[in-house]
């Protein structure tokens, strides 16, 4: 009997999935796994929880679902699979098929045969090419030893001030974890907006609720890291500030490790990573690539992608496992790129495209609507959610998803997900069959509300206007008949306070005469979630007003400084 010799190179989420799946597939093949680091199959996403001291138990971030660490005694006694850690890779040779790597400890060198490869390399923290960045105190959070560092300043408390640099996931995870240490925050983003998988309206209003615990700046990027002794004492912008802090989290990306693979001339995407096809095989049919050092196909446009999650590197991991035992049978079909992260309170994520990549992928004839509401009775403690729902407005298919907000947002974008995965349209979401409980849900969720909101645009019963195209009409001096329904004592404690006129809408038909504009004129009306905002639209389309729009989310989705 033939006996497989199976080689991964990395050891850190898709690399020992790979391994794993290999093993099962094969009791008998030889599967090793060789990882540069000191530590096998961490739980990296999991890093800024244990620097913020949501547990305490390192061993946490190594653990089996069983809760024993999965080093290398694990993979072999329970896997059978040899691992050799703090060992390099320096070399391939794909015509011989054998792997030439030394001991970082002892120096020696090695090589070992094999039949298939699996290069799972990840990726390495992208660092800004400016003066200081080697000054002690400036670290990223990429591995077990940056997640040490920060978790001992965390529990020392004696840093006061500290700077991160990048708005992205990991940059606003920082943000919390160092927030809990006590440790004063200033975040800084070189691009107009926090966490660019957002539209700006919803970064907007992420943003806003991030001030309300660390200082955000945005539009602005570091010139210099500035330092005494050897030490980081101030971060200086691009305008010229400076910030005095102790500490420096870098969080400005990944780019992918390809070093092994453009050696021996594997092929390279645009996206930086290394091309693989749908069974995860580079351009060498016994070398395969995972995780984050490939790119993948976004599923909906067919472009490739660059997408480095936790999730997605097991989820091809366990596509190449299989492959490399069986040959070419099961597939990773590609990404929608679904993400999601924990800003303080708040949930933040997305799925499919947002408005600016739908359009930037040359898709334009594309519908959006926002719908502001609880995800669970009010009663129950329901808790806001904000979505954004981008369509396909021939098709009616769904596109993509935004939701933020203290409510229950992973259930909502999983939701999504598994909508733009099947392909469903805004029809289909309208009636969907979706589990109820005060407990868990309002009677209509979320989701399906989202969807019979753009149900009634695209069919023409209602007619949005979002919070920026208001602002930016408003800016340039239109004349628009600004009108809130809501109540008195809700206007008193909340208002935008643009000019708006206050007809409560269980006044509406009987006040209808109070309204000053032309029939043809614009007007917007709004309540706090637009719910009444709508009802309102319709009486006065009722009464021959014929340009009244509706302000979607009504002032819970307005990003903009307001009165109260």
């Amino acid at each position: 009997m033939e006996i497989k010799k199976i080689v991964v190179i990395g050891g850190s989420a898709a690399g020992p999935k790979a391994a794993s799946k290999a093993r099962r597939m094969d009791e008998n093949a030889e599967v090793t796994i060789i990882q540069k680091a000191a530590d096998l199959s961490m739980a990296s996403c999991g890093f800024p929880y244990y620097v913020g001291g949501f547990f305490d138990d390192r061993d946490q971030l190594l653990c089996s679902p069983a809760g024993v660490v999965r080093d290398s005694k694990f993979f072999w006694n329970a896997k059978k699979i040899e691992t050799k850690v703090k060992t390099e890779v320096t070399a391939i040779d794909k015509v011989n098929k054998v792997v030439e790597f030394v001991s970082m400890e002892s120096g020696e060198k090695g090589e070992m045969p094999y039949d298939k490869l699996i290069i799972a390399t990840g990726a390495s923290p992208r660092k800004p090419a400016v003066p200081g960045i080697e000054l002690e105190g400036i670290t990223t959070l990429q591995s077990m030893q940056d997640a040490d560092f920060l978790r001992k300043i965390s529990d020392d408390g004696e840093i006061k001030k500290a700077v991160v640099i990048g708005g992205g996931l990991i940059g606003i995870e920082t943000c919390e974890a160092l927030h809990l240490a006590g440790i004063e925050i200033t975040l800084i983003e070189m691009l107009p907006q926090l966490l660019t998988f957002l539209d700006l309206q919803m970064a907007k209003i992420v943003q806003n609720y991030v001030q309300t615990k660390a200082n955000v700046i945005v539009n602005n990027g570091v010139e210099a890291f500035l330092g005494e002794n050897g030490k980081l004492t101030s971060v200086k912008l691009k305008n010229g500030t400076e910030i005095p802090c102790e500490l420096a989290v870098v969080a400005i990306g990944v780019v992918p490790n390809t070093k092994l693979a453009k050696e021996i001339g594997l092929n390279i995407g645009v996206t930086g990573g290394i091309v693989v096809d749908e069974y995860m095989q580079t351009n060498d049919p016994d070398i395969y690539a995972i995780g984050d050092c490939v790119e993948s196909k976004n599923i909906i446009t067919g472009n490739p992608v660059h997408a480095p999650y936790g999730d997605l590197a097991n989820l091809q991991g366990r596509v190449a496992g299989e492959n490399v035992i069986h040959g070419n049978k099961v597939k990773f079909p590609g990404t929608i790129q679904t993400g999601i992260c924990k800003v303080f309170d708040y949930g933040v994520g997305a799925t499919g495209l947002s408005k600016k990549n739908a359009l930037r992928n040359g898709i334009n004839n594309i519908e959006t609507v926002i719908n502001a509401s609880l995800d669970k009775p009010g009663f129950m403690q329901g808790k806001l959610m904000i979505t954004k729902l981008v369509v396909n407005k021939d098709t009616r298919t769904i596109l993509g998803a935004q939701v933020i907000g203290p409510g229950d947002v992973s259930k909502q974008l999983a939701i999504w997900a598994m909508a733009i995965k099947g392909k469903l349209t805004v029809d289909d979401m309208a009636n969907a069959d979706l589990p109820y409980a005060p407990p868990y849900s309002l009677a209509i969720d979320h989701s399906i509300a989202t969807a019979h909101i753009m149900q009634n645009k695209l069919n023409g019963y209602f007619s949005g206007i979002s919070a920026p195209e208001l602002k930016a009409k408003l800016d340039s001096g239109e004349k628009i008949y600004l009108l809130d329904v809501r109540n008195p004592d809700e206007f008193e404690v909340m208002r935008l306070g643009i000019g708006e006129v206050l007809i409560p809408l269980g006044q509406m038909r009987r006040r209808i005469g109070e309204i000053s504009a032309d029939k043809n004129s614009l007007i917007v009306t709004w309540c706090k979630i637009s719910l009444r905002g709508y009802e309102a639209a319709l009486i006065l389309q009722a009464n021959g007003f014929t340009n009244v729009k509706v302000l979607e989310g009504g002032i819970m989705s307005w990003p903009f400084s307001r009165e109260k």
